[in-house]
């Protein structure tokens, strides 16, 4: 059993680099900011003093030119780490991710295969406005050839960042920005989450991974099931704790592949379920879910499945507590499937 230690999420996904650079000599990490600075957000801070300027270095602003470069490492042998700033500007290397990255193995016939990590920050909650607060993760879910993943606590973020490094695959993960120092309570005009702002998890500080494709339930229920990933993680069980609802919460963690077998278990269990995710409703993944939930636990529900989702907007920076599916209209939703 290794040691741990207290870890931000940020400290989590820093140590996550640090134990991979130190094991697998194949392992680089690169991007915008991401190696004399550390990152903008500090998750590579320290790296490059470390391990060199040959294996943790700096890019120019070009998301599509990143990502290409990542593929061709990947393909040649090694296993790099690429960080995009923001989910925000993910969109100039998109036709690198669908055209190119998600169809390596298929279109060799399984001759190369592209191993490598594109991470990056995602959703609101740090006034970030229209450019900086994306949850852009149901484009690519639709793409054959990837995996997506996005944590919720730092034990999870330094696992799943380990194992997507390790697996053979492109693994796409999404890291919640508003979780990275924590979330936090006190502000009555901000959603009640469920722990304090720089709460630190317990992660240990060698290697490990949480397996992706594994749901966590982080909440036993038997009133009803919500399926979460994300902030909308901590929002849920907060909604559920304050509200006196004895919710089943279950922390999707990977979205491609997903945990139907979880998802369906508590859902024939409970008959109820609400789904919730940040990013807008029309296409959102929270629809897959549903469909899914409808095809296998039809006869089980004793009401419909609801949905709880940011609007069909850009991300305003006024009124973003407004936007954000906060913890009164995730009660609302509860309430309702409960009483349907």
């Amino acid at each position: 059993m290794s040691d741990s230690a207290k870890m931000t999420m940020i400290q989590a996904i820093n140590s996550a680099h640090d134990v991979l650079l130190e094991n697998d000599e194949r392992v680089c990490a690169f991007g915008e900011d991401a190696g004399y600075f550390g990152g903008v957000f500090g998750c590579t801070q320290g790296l490059q003093e470390k391990h060199g300027k040959s294996r943790v270095f700096d890019t120019p602003i070009n998301e599509a030119a990143i990502v290409a470069m990542a593929i061709g490492m990947a393909a040649n042998g090694m296993r790099p780490i690429a960080e995009i700033q923001f989910a925000d500007y993910i969109f100039p290397g998109f036709d690198q991710i669908v055209s190119e990255l998600s169809r390596l193995r298929f279109r060799t016939a399984g001759q190369f295969t592209a191993p490598l990590v594109l991470r990056t920050p995602c959703g609101g909650g740090i006034y970030g406005g229209q450019t900086h607060s994306m949850s852009p993760e149901s484009f690519f879910t639709h793409i054959p050839g990837i995996k997506v993943a996005m944590p919720s606590n730092p034990y999870d973020a330094k696992g799943m960042l380990i194992a997507a490094s390790e697996s053979e695959d492109p693994v796409l993960m999404f890291e919640p920005k508003r979780l990275y120092n924590g979330p936090f309570d006190g502000d009555p005009h901000k959603p009640a989450l469920s722990w304090s702002k720089h709460e630190k998890g317990e992660v240990p500080t060698g290697h490990y991974t949480v397996p992706l494709g594994k749901a966590d339930i982080v909440r036993k229920g038997d009133a009803l099931s919500v399926v979460a990933y994300g902030t909308m993680v901590h929002v849920a069980l907060a909604s559920a704790r304050l509200a006196g609802i004895d919710a089943e919460i279950i922390d999707l963690r990977t979205l491609v592949p997903y945990d139907m077998e979880t998802i369906a278990k508590s859902v024939n269990k409970t008959g109820r379920c609400v789904v919730l995710h940040e990013a807008p409703r029309t296409g959102g993944f929270g629809a897959e879910l549903i469909a899914q939930i409808q095809e296998d636990c039809f006869y089980a529900l004793e009401a419909p499945v609801k949905r709880v989702t940011g609007w069909d907007t850009p991300y305003p920076h006024a009124f973003e507590w407004q936007y954000f599916p906060g913890q009164e209209r995730v009660t609302r939703a509860m309430i309702e499937t409960l009483e349907a």
